[in-house]
Order: C-alpha cells, then sequence, then structure tokens
C-alpha cells in the first residue's frame, strides 16, 4: 500500500482502531495497518493503536519510568510529538522505556537501527525479562527479540564476518558461558547467549582477516546452537529449527569440519523429542561420517545419538552396532571435560545408552548405566538426571509396574526446579503413560500423574 504524502487526520487512524478490534487484532496489527493507511510514523502509530492521546501517553510514560528506577527520560507530550514527527530523537534509555510500554522492538517504533545496535538493545532487554520470568516458558517480548536477533545474524554471515581485538576476550566468556550452560534454567540462557551474540555481532561492521572472520563466525556457530538448545528445552520447536538453521549456516561458513559435525549432532535432538525421528537418525549419521576415523567427544556423540535414535525407531540391530562404535571411539578419545556443554563426558555417554536401551526394551541394561550416570551428576546440574529418573519410569512400564512407573514420573517431575521444568520435562513424563501397555493407561495413578502434567506453570 503507498503511504500518502500527508498524514490523516486522528479520526480516521480511530475507525482503523475500533474495527480492527472488532476482529481481534492486536495492537501491533492495528499500528502496521494505521502507519500504512494513515502515513504517520510508527512511533505514533503504536499510540493511536491503544487510543492514547499524547497526555496520557506522556504521564504513563513517566509512571512507567518511575517503576523501574530510570534516571533520564521524564516524558512530556510534547516531547514525544516531536519524537513522533521526526522533530527529535529519543536517547537510547528513552526507545528502552518506550518499548517497555509499547511492548514491541524498536524496529516496530520506527527508532531500531538495522545492525547490531538494535540487537544490543533487544538482548539487554531481554535480560531482565528473562530475570522476571521464572514460569519455564519464554515470554512473548523475549521471543520477538530471539527472531529479530537471528534473522540480524544471518545478514551478518551473508555480509561476511568480522571482528577487532577483543576476539581473545569474546572466546573466554564464550567459554564460561559453555561452562555456565550446564546449570542455568534455559530461559535466562537465552538472554545471557543473546547479549553475547550482540557482542560477537557489534564486530562484524566490515570485513578483516580470513583468520578473524573464522574465529567469529565458530563463535557464531556456538551461541546460536547453544540458543537453539535453550528453545528446544523451552519447547518452542519452531524457533529452534530456525536456530539450529543458522547454526548449521554459521559452522559451514567456518569450513572447521568438527564444529559442522557438532552442530548436527546437537540438531539430531530436536527431532528425537519432537519428530520425525527419521531426520534425527539422519542428521546424527552425518555428523557421525564427518568425523569417520577422528576419535573425539563429537564422534562419539554422533555415534550415541543415532544410536538411540534408531532404538526410538525399533531398529534394534542398527542401534547396537551404533553403540558398539560409539564405545569404541569413546575409549579412544581424549578425556572430554564435565564442565562444558560441548564436551561430551561419561555420565552424558550414559545417558545416551540409558535412551537406548530404553527404547529398546533392555530393561535391565538401562537400569545399570541409569544407576551409573546419576551417582557421577554433581548437585548443581541441568536436566539430565531428571531424564534419567524418567527413563526408569519408562522401563517400569515395560515391566507392567503401572504405578510404580507413574509414582516415580510424578516424584521427578514436582523435584525438577521450576525454571528447570521446561516442556520437554512434561513430554517425557508423558511418554510414561504412553508406554504403559493396555488398560494401565486408565489406572489412578496414571490419571494422577496426567492430572499433575495438565496443571498450569507456576500452579504447584
Amino acid at each position: 500500500m503507498t503511504i500518502p504524502t500527508q498524514p490523516h487526520k486522528p479520526t480516521c487512524a480511530r475507525q482503523i482502531r475500533l474495527s480492527e478490534e472488532a476482529a481481534g487484532k492486536t495492537p501491533q496489527q492495528i499500528a502496521n495497518r494505521i502507519h500504512e493507511h494513515c502515513g504517520v510514523s510508527k512511533l505514533r502509530a503504536q499510540r493511536l493503536a491503544r487510543g492514547k492521546t499524547l497526555a496520557q501517553a506522556g504521564t504513563e510514560l513517566r509512571k512507567l519510568a518511575q517503576q523501574h528506577a530510570h534516571a533520564g527520560p521524564q516524558v512530556e507530550g510534547d516531547q514525544l510529538g516531536s519524537w513522533e514527527t521526526g522533530g527529535r530523537t529519543p536517547r537510547l534509555t528513552t526507545v528502552d522505556l518506550l518499548c517497555q510500554y509499547y511492548q514491541c522492538t524498536p524496529f516496530d517504533l520506527g527508532l531500531g537501527s538495522s545492525g547490531a545496535l538494535d540487537t544490543v538493545m533487544h538482548a539487554k532487554h531481554s535480560v531482565a525479562l528473562a530475570e522476571t520470568d521464572d514460569t519455564g516458558s519464554i515470554p512473548p517480548q523475549l521471543g520477538a527479540h530471539l527472531d529479530t536477533a537471528r534473522r540480524a545474524t544471518d545478514r551478518a554471515l551473508a555480509q561476511g564476518s568480522v571482528a577487532g581485538g577483543q576476539l581473545d576476550l569474546l572466546e573466554e566468556r564464550l567459554l564460561l558461558l559453555r561452562q555456565e550452560y550446564l546449570y542455568t534454567p534455559p530461559a535466562r540462557m537465552l538472554a545471557k547467549l543473546l547479549l553475547e551474540l550482540a557482542e560477537v555481532e557489534s564486530h562484524s561492521t566490515e570485513r578483516q582477516t580470513t583468520s578473524v572472520q573464522i574465529r567469529l563466525t565458530e563463535m557464531t556457530a556456538v551461541l546460536a546452537t547453544l540458543i537453539a538448545d535453550s528453545l528446544m528445552k523451552l519447547g518452542d520447536d519452531r524457533r529452534s529449527r530456525g536456530w539450529y538453521e543458522t547454526a548449521r549456516h554459521a559452522a559451514e561458513e567456518s569450513g572447521n569440519l568438527e564444529l559442522r559435525a557438532r552442530v548436527r549432532a546437537q540438531a539430531a535432538m530436536l527431532p528425537y523429542y519432537y519428530g520425525p525421528l527419521s531426520a534425527a537418525v539422519s542428521l546424527a549419521r552425518e555428523a557421525r561420517l564427518m568425523t569417520k576415523h577422528r576419535p573425539s567427544a563429537t564422534a562419539a556423540f554422533a555415534a550415541a545419538a543415532e544410536a538411540r535414535a534408531l532404538a526410538q525407531q525399533g531398529n534394534a540391530a542398527d542401534a547396537e552396532t551404533r553403540i558398539r562404535e560409539a564405545r569404541t571411539i569413546y575409549d579412544r578419545m581424549p578425556v572430554s571435560p564435565d564442565y562444558d556443554a560441548f564436551g561430551f563426558p561419561w555420565r552424558r555417554f550414559l545417558l545416551y545408552l540409558s535412551g537406548t536401551y530404553t527404547a529398546l526394551g533392555q530393561s535391565s541394561r538401562a537400569r545399570k548405566v541409569q544407576q551409573e550416570a546419576l551417582a557421577l551428576y554433581p548437585a548443581r546440574t541441568g536436566i539430565d538426571p531428571a531424564l534419567l529418573h524418567l527413563e526408569a519410569a519408562i522401563c517400569l512400564a515395560h515391566e507392567r509396574s503401572a504405578t510404580e512407573a507413574c509414582q516415580l514420573a510424578a516424584q521427578t517431575y514436582l523435584q525438577v526446579p521450576e525454571d528447570h521444568r521446561t516442556p520437554i520435562i512434561g513430554a517425557r513424563a508423558r511418554r510414561v503413560i504412553e508406554e504403559l501397555p493396555g488398560v494401565n493407561g486408565r489406572t489412578r495413578a496414571a490419571m494422577e500423574l496426567r492430572e499433575l502434567l495438565e496443571l498450569p506453570s507456576g500452579s504447584m
């Protein structure tokens, strides 16, 4: 639609707002419509979409600033009017306040840059969102920031990655994040990862040497992979898939074969939990073939991931072959650190063996590796111990111990801290019910577990 050369009168925007509200449109959709039809700025369209006068918006913005202890903006109606017409440009702290007030991004206000500054602002606001949200789900505004950051990262990769003299510091911070990732709740981790990604992008304004470009692209691949994994834990498979695609793009650009294989092996977890299983097998197999004849954490991880997915498909023969291969690789590879999200320590290897044996119905073998693995996890950790307990419950279901299986699943679910009790935990607990044979899925214990899993987040 062609934007008019002269803005329409406020009555036109009011008619659009009333009509669109009646149709169930969101304020953002209404603002877009007003901006396109009436020829007003995006910032003014946001206010008109909510039926606010300049005086009302100014008063509410001042109250919001006081609530959040903003030292800066004391917004008046005439200031807001000047920003809306482009007469003046608000400071960065004020843009952040406007984003909070209208619940949107700087781009939605027409105040965002196309590069790193916009991403940094998104990421900083995301930290505040994640720190105040302990429900284990993604706040809507953080979701919008995730999508914006991924698109900005893809643009930076297409233009060529660049970094300055702070690459060593960036890599040190990234290693700390990889260690922290093992025990930090995923929603909170997302905000930290976005901040680090914004820092990487801020160095991507112009090309430098090939070696610098490779290092920066490798960091992008690692960060994108961890973001994708966090989103997978939170049950957002659509966004997770998009970030895994970005991670694969970055890994391909880096030319690092080990990293390319690692990203594929990590990406195989998404279809393993959410389907289709054939994609999990394919990704893990690609990773395994890339690392063939080179014993490493990634090679062992890829073989174990393929074995687990094959077992879930019911392909016992090939799963056993991959288990033997994974064990051989693990015995030959250097000792893997147990404090890094990109490591593959023995306890993690046992987790994958547990999943394989559980899917194959080999409960005694599964129980043995579950007990061994649980003894190796530190007190401060993520969801792996819970997954092992839930697999033990599935083994009980296979053995027709329906009540005991459901009670163990319920106990495990309740013991997981709320900010770690994400949809992936709920999905694995539901799997216990699905594995109950015959009419056992309608027993009292199964019904109680089902009711527990249907409770809204934060109600326990």
